[in-house]
């Protein structure tokens, strides 16, 4: 499928069968958002197409100006647009303020509406990739200062995760989450820690959950995020990448003998639950998964 830019849109949307839906970041090319949202919109009889659109950082306003001036229902926002899309919407819904970033977007009435359904759906994600749940878990999120990272810590907070690890290359775009996930939920102990503190081996080899939120493991060429023997194998272990299917991170991890699993499955809970903002009252999961199957 074409990857689209501003410039192109237009061609998008006087097709047979016209885009009315997208998926927004930089790079684009590897996204399946497209394959997982086409399946449902066809086994809605729904006429429309589902595009990627490569749009540059800084003008997320400028696109989602012109897909609302070209009929567009709505679009999903991906690396690196999802804290950019907090401040290019009008309305942004209070779950979506709760998580710090907008992953899916409504364009309605004149108004465009961020929401985030990568919270909601991690935690659907990791419910059926290991029957784990996030409440009462020790949880540490590798790369939290990212969007993805922040969604999914702060899901665990509302969850009443038991303890909570948030680990970056910085730590001051994680104090000011942990504050906040702290006033969510007091009873969870959170601690923060740069990517090169000597104390992370200890805590990645004592948690429940190990999850991984950088964009490591996207390029062959990447290097590992932590080294193999940060692996417990009693430690089910999450990368949210999808595409590579096996990340240096999660082959390290399978080695370790670790449940593990990628990260289409939040692909499609996430999906589903973004498909449902556009169109209220469908049920999406089932050809969603049925497509990411083929």
């Amino acid at each position: 499928m074409n990857v689209y830019t501003l410039d192109t849109l237009q061609n998008a949307v006087a097709a047979i069968k016209p885009a009315k839906l997208a998926v927004l970041g930089k790079p684009i090319s590897h996204s399946a958002s497209p394959q997982l949202h086409q399946a449902a919109l066809d086994a809605e009889s729904l006429d429309f197409t589902y595009i990627r659109l490569e749009v540059d950082e800084g003008m997320l306003k400028t696109a989602f100006h012109s897909m609302a001036a070209l009929g567009f229902r709505g679009c999903n926002v991906t690396v690196p647009h999802k804290f950019e899309a907090m401040e290019a919407c009008d309305i942004i819904s209070e779950q979506a303020q709760t998580f710090g970033a907008v992953n899916t977007v409504v364009f309605t009435e004149g108004k465009t509406i961020g929401y985030n359904t990568d919270g909601p759906g991690f935690e659907k994600a990791i419910a059926t990739s290991f029957d784990l749940k996030l409440t009462n878990a020790k949880i540490l999120v590798l790369g939290a200062g990212g969007g993805a990272g922040q969604a999914i810590a702060t899901q665990c907070a509302l969850a009443k995760s038991s303890e909570l690890i948030l680990v970056n290359r910085s730590l001051e775009k994680i104090e000011s989450l942990a504050e906040k996930l702290r006033f969510i939920s007091p009873n969870t102990k959170i601690l923060t820690l740069r990517l090169d503190d000597s104390e992370l081996k200890y805590h990645s080899l004592s948690v429940d959950l190990l999850v991984q939120t950088t964009s490591l493991g996207l390029k062959a060429t990447d290097s590992k995020v932590i080294g193999d023997d940060f692996f417990s194998s009693k430690t089910c272990v999450y990368d949210t990448i999808y595409n590579p299917a096996e990340t240096p991170f999660l082959i390290s991890a399978k080695k370790a003998g670790c449940p593990t699993d990628n990260g289409l499955s939040l692909l499609i809970h996430q999906g589903a639950l973004a498909f449902q903002h556009w169109f209220p009252s469908t049920e999406p999961l089932f050809p969603m998964k049925r497509a990411m199957q083929q």
